[in-house]
């Protein structure tokens, strides 16, 4: 039987996604749905971030009897994982029901259990695998799927990884939207995102990642598509700003250099995002090269000012290195954004709010601060659970006897508004609009109508969320953990 009409569902709403959520497409989704065309009539994928009318289950499910005679959704996250389920449980029982995605993978019996809609769930890449439950081929003969037969799952074998450069791009036709930079529901500059896979996997063994693994807990061997496929997605691609999702877009040095050279010769006028570890620094005429072809800001794993906790997450630096790395990154007009992970095994509440300062002494533009979490699969899991008094919840999250989850959260505020002063977000906008030149002069002058909105909107936030006080003592008197 071939599929008239099949739904692509990101099921995230946007009243719960932050603005960085929003910032972004749903591209693995994506991946699989343009995997999928040609194997059914046709095709229709909805952001439930952005489709604000089908966040009712009333109108979305209305849809879906009308039109709809296959649904695929992806599970990507922890967040919402509850409210996603309850959406899955409402889904019609004669609509087969695939879902895939990372959390899916991971959490495979837990969502037959729950969701009795489901029929298939899609383990790790899908784009093959979609096109083979789409071809009719016997369930029991196809890869990478779990199934109910008889009462029953069935977990098939693992489908072994693709290759990359066989992987369709997106189709960014099947958009209904554009995604753009809001905050607390404010549009901003009216400045459009996209993002691009260049690669897949990892060759690093940071000891907290399990993003170069699949959550079968196969590794996901580094593997990059050819400079050439890279930049004739990217001329494809209108959005003024993109986001290289890979893990690290220059694990391959000579690679990223082609990269940037092609980028250039090709005269592609993109602002660049990208991910990279703090081995960047010993490539300068990289970096240079980097400047020319656009890359605006790099999100760095920084994860701990302490030498201890580094070698605990396995990070193959230390404080000193860190430190070396930032006077060279320093010297380029690039915004650095620093990933930090708190309440690692061991850690005391002085040496997580030390974050803060480190952050300032190495120049660290902006911050991004996460509790260490332990996935199904990670290194540290055994760490975690023989080491006294630490203790790992259903999803994943670590705390200790000394420090719950209350009092991490806490100690996660106090990071935050020790960095983000006044003076700090003053430095902010001064980096990206004199020296990184991220935002031109009109998006200023729009940034600069909407701000009254922006403050007003963030009250609001702070109001809702019962902390308008606190917020305010700690921004501007004092902050205490």
């Amino acid at each position: 039987m071939k599929y008239k009409h099949a739904l692509f569902l990101n099921p995230y709403i946007e009243s719960h996604a932050t603005s960085v959520m929003k910032l972004f497409p749903p591209t693995g989704l994506e991946y699989v749905a343009a995997s999928a065309k040609g194997c059914v009539d046709k095709i229709t994928l909805f952001d439930l971030r952005y489709e604000k009318d089908l966040t009712n289950p009333v109108n979305l499910l209305d849809f879906i009897r009308k039109e709809i005679d296959v649904i695929c959704v992806t599970i990507g996250w922890d967040r919402q994982f509850k409210e996603i389920c309850g959406l899955l449980s409402c889904m019609p029982q004669d609509i087969p029901l695939i879902v895939g995605g990372y959390k899916a993978t991971e959490m495979t019996e837990e969502l037959f259990k729950t969701c009795p809609p489901i029929k298939i769930i899609v383990r790790g890449e899908g784009e093959e695998t979609i096109k083979e439950i789409f071809k009719g081929i016997p369930l029991k003969d196809i890869l990478g799927i779990s199934y109910r037969q008889d009462g029953k799952i069935i977990h098939n074998a693992n489908r072994p990884l693709s290759n990359v450069d066989a992987i369709l791009a997106p189709d960014r036709s099947l958009r209904n939207n554009d995604y753009r930079l809001t905050v607390n529901g404010v549009n901003v500059m009216n400045l459009t995102f996209d993002s691009v896979l260049s690669a897949r996997g990892c060759p690093y063994n940071c000891k907290f990642c399990t993003f170069n693994l699949n959550p079968l807990g196969q590794k996901r061997t580094y593997a990059a598509r050819s400079v050439n496929s890279v930049i004739k997605e990217l001329k494809e691609i209108d959005a003024k700003v993109v986001l290289f999702s890979d893990d690290n877009l220059f694990t391959d040095i000579k690679r990223a250099k082609e990269l940037c050279d092609a980028i250039v010769e090709h005269k592609i006028k993109k602002r660049f995002v990208a991910q990279a570890r703090l081995e960047i620094a010993n490539h300068p005429d990289l970096l240079e090269k980097m400047v020319k072809a656009g890359f605006k800001a790099l999100l760095l794993g920084v994860e701990s000012p302490h030498d201890r906790i580094l070698k605990q997450l396995d990070k193959g630096f230390n404080s000193a290195t860190i430190r070396k790395a930032f006077k060279v990154l320093n010297k380029y007009p690039i915004y650095y954004s620093g990933y930090f992970i708190y309440g690692n095994i061991g850690e005391t509440k002085e040496e997580m709010l030390y974050i803060s300062q480190f952050a300032k002494e190495i120049g660290v533009d902006s911050i991004a601060c996460n509790k260490l979490r332990i996935e199904k699969f990670s290194p540290l899991r055994s760490l975690a659970e023989n080491t006294p008094g630490y203790h790992i919840t259903e999803r994943g999250e670590l705390y200790s006897d000394m420090y719950d989850y209350p009092a991490l959260k806490k100690i996660g505020r106090t990071i935050k508004f020790s960095f983000y002063t006044p003076s700090r977000y003053v430095k902010i906008l001064w980096k990206n609009i004199c020296v990184t030149k991220f935002f031109t002069f009109g998006e200023v002058l729009s940034l600069s109508i909407v701000i009254p909105r922006l403050i007003v909107a963030a009250i609001k936030r702070e109001v809702q969320k019962g902390r308008l006080v606190d917020s305010l003592k700690r921004t501007f008197l004092s902050n205490r953990a």
